[in-house]
């Protein structure tokens, strides 16, 4: 009972843990563009799906932009997903590292779906829809966004998941909810945090190198106005009669620095709300006012769970290897080989 408890928890965090790690993922440098993609490309990817020889490991995919449900092999469908999450210009053991991620994904996914399917998948096992699930690139998506380059980077990218062929990360004998995130605000965020429940593995660590990274300052500037009708668009009781310097109260921080809750204009709400309703970078955030201006200002870029992206290139531009990078950011986590 107590395993079906704690396999059970698992899942509701799995469920938390896909929109954050797609919806939130402005934070990607690279799947930001999948909605640039011409949709004449979209719409041509299906004469680029192959069928899987017998035998092979195999996930179903489906198209949201066409309805149909593809069969891909885990190798090609692993592919296109390092092509859409993680720049491909990163160093080879960052990108086998982001592939073993990938991968952890795609098998949580599948057996997910084994033990209680979403009907909206219609028999798929997972959706190339990157608002919902992992971002994935068919291949023409991808050659319409890397152009030139799609060849030199297909490549690169099939060689790293080559590299780690049916590694998956584990948590006491489970696939982990293999979260991840652009850049960190210097120090990576607990799931308990952002999504309210605690997970082992997904713990705060040290990732430093990501104040070097150009994303991880941002800053948003509101008028009165626009601050006070964001609020109220969501929150309709929302008072603003007094001075404004008083409208927002930050409440806790996490030791990582995310804002756990905040008062505005006599609503409460969490920080991870607040980044919604004004599209912020992250919930690790400041806000001042003076002049009649209220400026924001982020760290980091993303929910700040898990594998820090840059951070994992800074690490392995330093000489540390895949498994390295893995482990540090998912503490206590093993690398299996699934067979």
């Amino acid at each position: 009972m107590k395993d079906l408890l704690k396999i059970a928890v698992v899942f509701a965090i799995l469920l938390l843990a896909i929109p954050m790690i797609t919806f939130f993922r402005p934070e990607q440098s690279i799947s930001t563009k999948t909605a640039e993609v011409p949709e004449e490309a979209a719409e041509s990817t299906q004469t680029e799906y192959t069928e899987p020889d017998a035998g092979e490991d195999v996930l179903k995919v489906l198209d949201f932009t066409s309805g149909q449900v593809y069969e891909l092999t885990m190798r090609d469908y692993v592919i296109g997903a390092v092509l859409a999450e993680m720049p491909a210009s990163y160093h080879e053991e960052a990108l086998k590292a982001q592939a073993v991620a990938a991968r952890t994904y795609a098998v949580r996914q599948r057996e997910k779906q084994r033990l209680n399917s979403d009907e909206l998948l219609m028999g798929a096992d997972i959706s190339n829809d990157s608002t919902k699930y992992q971002a994935y690139f068919t291949p023409e998506q991808a050659k319409a966004f890397y152009g030139d380059s799609y060849e030199v980077y297909y490549n690169i990218i099939a060689e790293a998941v080559d590299a780690t062929e049916n590694e998956v990360l584990v948590y006491n004998g489970e696939p982990i909810v293999a979260a991840f995130h652009s850049t960190s605000g210097g120090r990576t965020e607990s799931a308990e945090a952002v999504w309210g429940s605690a997970v082992e593995y997904l713990v705060p660590v040290e990732s430093i190198a990501d104040e070097k990274s150009p994303s991880y300052l941002d800053e948003k500037i509101f008028t009165e106005e626009e601050f006070s009708e964001i609020i109220k668009a969501e929150y309709s009781d929302a008072q603003f009669s007094e001075s404004p310097d008083k409208w927002v109260i930050v409440g806790d921080r996490s030791t990582s620095g995310t804002v756990l809750e905040l008062s505005a204009g006599g609503e409460v709400l969490k920080g991870t709300e607040f980044r919604q309703l004004f599209s912020l970078k992250s919930a690790n955030f400041t806000i001042e006012y003076a002049d009649g201006i209220f400026t924001v200002t982020t760290k980091g870029n993303g929910h700040g769970v898990g594998m820090s992206q840059y951070g994992a290139n800074a690490m392995a531009n330093d000489g540390a290897d895949y498994r390295e990078i893995l482990l540090h950011y998912y503490t206590g986590a093993e690398i299996a080989v699934q067979m």
